[in-house]
């Protein structure tokens, strides 16, 4: 093969020359050497040789994804062959007498001085500005809606951080770090980014910077910081909402877009606070595509028992990013500047590069949830009650799809949906079903109370079922302001609340249809005096049945008086009479 020639004046040559003087400094000269060496006498080695070196240097030290180091790459070249094209002639009109054999060759107009450029070269530099032009203006347009996070947990003892910090003289030496939230070098125990979605001051991110004992702060796009307080916070959906306190400025809420109907291939920005530099509150940013959609977070084994949110199931936006720590709770945005997504700085295996970001989607079940936390409300999630079992792999080769049910819990929307051990779900609400994980979300995403239809195949006959569904009972921390309903000290939730571990062990979960369940009763309240526990269960409020929240607090505004409540309490059927207030 031939070595590369420097003093090669063919387009292909000068190009790939101009595009390693403009960033070859900052790449690996190793690399560099062999990309000439192997590209230069090929028709691509302008484009192998700026891809490689782009490559080297922004997508293994910034963690730029392949395709937007494609697209640089592709502008250094139009950039680099432009500005060597001549400019414009007027046509000069042929002499009819005499044609040289140059005018008729194919070749005619290739010069080996190379001061032609190839075809589709000057056209192709606009249409990469007014890509750069759309990226910038999106940027522009959601930027002052984010914000940086801050968590920081009381300080312990009398310990201190210390921190290398360069001196006058510009001398590295250890000083005491920050001790005030407020100072523009403090380092907070955890960070993430944030959204504005109301012009009071209500801050949007992600679940996993909620904590115990904890104060919030928030660094807005002017650089003020407040302190700020969880109004509003849900594990299944791992979102949060913070308000901030004090004085507010004007706020400028996020634009949601839909990210339901994303498509593979769609170019998205990212704004988020990566290793906390948005402190001063600047976001980072970074673009790239959507790679997939509905995918499943990579499984890790340090997570096992530990609940994963419902968008892990299969929901997740997947990226042509790296998203490092600090980039939770960031937008994804589209080229309009609308937030699509949440990003999630998630699915690194230790000890192992991030292979991809993971976004949110904002979809109806995310606008769902922000709209409850935003009031400080409980975002609910439907619930099924069956235990399904993935197919065997020679019922797979045999061609069934769906799933198998391999118990189903009394009392629970599937009971009386009829649903039976041993049937093949294949769909709910016409969604397909593969596998265990997808009933799960195609179940959670649904608001409690709806009715859905249930595909089964039972005796190999499908069947169709209607099933309205009842209320998943979270794990983890849920945070709620908004005062719950109550009626005379005590609060009732959805039957399916009975399989919540804590309550599960004050009492035992029975087989019934309808009803309603404790859980929660003040002490010394009137419902408390008549024998009501949390964990017991109600089913009728005088003669009349109750079947869910609504219509038990329905039955009992209607009396006034002492009130007659039958259910049952310690495994038992009993009677309790609630004296007025």
């Amino acid at each position: 093969m031939k070595q590369f020639d420097p003093a090669d004046e063919t387009i292909n040559g000068r190009v790939a020359k101009r595009v390693a003087a403009r960033i070859g400094s900052r790449s690996s000269a190793r690399n560099d050497k062999m990309v000439r060496h192997n590209c230069a006498r090929s028709r691509f080695a302008a484009p192998a040789a700026a891809f490689a070196i782009v490559w080297n240097y922004l997508g293994q030290s910034v963690g730029m994804g392949p395709t937007a180091v494609a697209v640089v790459a592709m502008v250094l070249l139009c950039t680099a062959a432009t500005r060597r094209a001549p400019a414009a002639q007027p046509p000069e009109a042929p002499s009819p007498a005499v044609a040289s054999p140059e005018a008729a060759s194919p070749t005619a107009g290739s010069k080996r001085d190379g001061t032609d450029a190839p075809k589709g070269s000057a056209a192709s530099l606009p249409m990469a500005t007014a890509v750069e032009a759309a990226v910038i203006e999106a940027i522009a347009q959601a930027e002052p809606s984010l914000v940086a996070v801050a968590r920081v947990r009381p300080a312990g003892g009398s310990e201190r951080a210390f921190e290398i910090r360069p001196d006058p003289f510009g001398r590295r030496t250890i000083a005491p770090a920050p001790a005030q939230p407020t100072d523009p070098d403090f380092i907070p125990n955890q960070f993430a980014a944030g959204v504005v979605i109301d012009a009071r001051g209500l801050i949007l991110t992600h679940y996993s910077i909620v904590g115990d004992d904890s104060e919030y702060y928030v660094t807005s796009n002017s650089r003020r910081v407040y302190r700020a307080r969880v109004i509003g916070a849900d594990p299944r959906s791992d979102l949060a909402v913070l308000a901030c306190e004090g004085e507010q400025e004007r706020w400028r809420p996020i634009a949601f877009g839909d990210g339901g109907a994303l498509r593979k291939g769609q170019w998205v920005a990212v704004l988020g606070n990566p290793y906390a530099i948005a402190r001063d509150g600047q976001p980072s940013a970074a673009w790239g595509i959507v790679a997939n959609l509905h995918r499943k977070l990579p499984y890790r084994s340090d997570e096992a028992g530990v609940q994963r949110s419902l968008h892990q199931f299969g929901a997740m936006m997947q990226l042509d990013l790296k998203l490092p720590v600090g980039v939770s709770g960031g937008a994804v945005i589209d080229l309009q500047g609308q937030m699509v997504g949440m990003a999630v700085s998630a699915g690194t295996t230790p000890g192992f590069e991030a292979e991809a970001g993971y976004a949110i989607p904002v979809d109806e079940s995310f606008r769902r949830a922000v709209e409850q936390l935003r009031h400080g409300r409980e975002v609910e999630h439907g619930f099924l009650g069956v235990q399904p079992v993935n197919l065997a792999p020679h019922e797979r080769l045999a061609g069934m799809r769906g799933l198998r049910v391999d118990r189903v819990v009394p009392g629970t929307p599937a009971a009386k949906a009829g649903v039976r051990a041993d049937d093949l779900l294949t769909a709910v609400d016409e969604i397909e079903l593969h596998d265990a994980d997808e009933l799960v979300w195609a179940v959670g995403r649904l608001p409690v109370e709806s009715n859905v239809k249930l595909q089964i195949v039972r005796d190999g006959r499908p069947r169709v079922l209607q099933a309205i569904l009842g209320k998943y009972p979270v794990q983890g921390r849920v945070i709620i302001t908004a005062p719950r309903p109550s009626w005379r000290g005590m609060t009732v939730d959805y039957l399916t609340m009975l399989l919540d571990a804590d309550i599960r062990s004050r009492g035992r979960l029975l087989p019934v249809a309808e009803g309603v369940a404790v859980t929660a009763v003040v002490e010394d309240s009137p419902a408390w005096r008549a024998g009501l526990r949390r964990g017991m269960l109600i089913t009728h409020v005088e003669r009349q049945a109750v079947d869910g929240p609504k219509a038990f607090f329905a039955a009992v505004e209607k009396r006034s008086g002492e009130v007659e409540l039958r259910g049952y309490g310690e495994g038992e059927p009993r009677e309790f009479r609630v004296a007025a207030q």
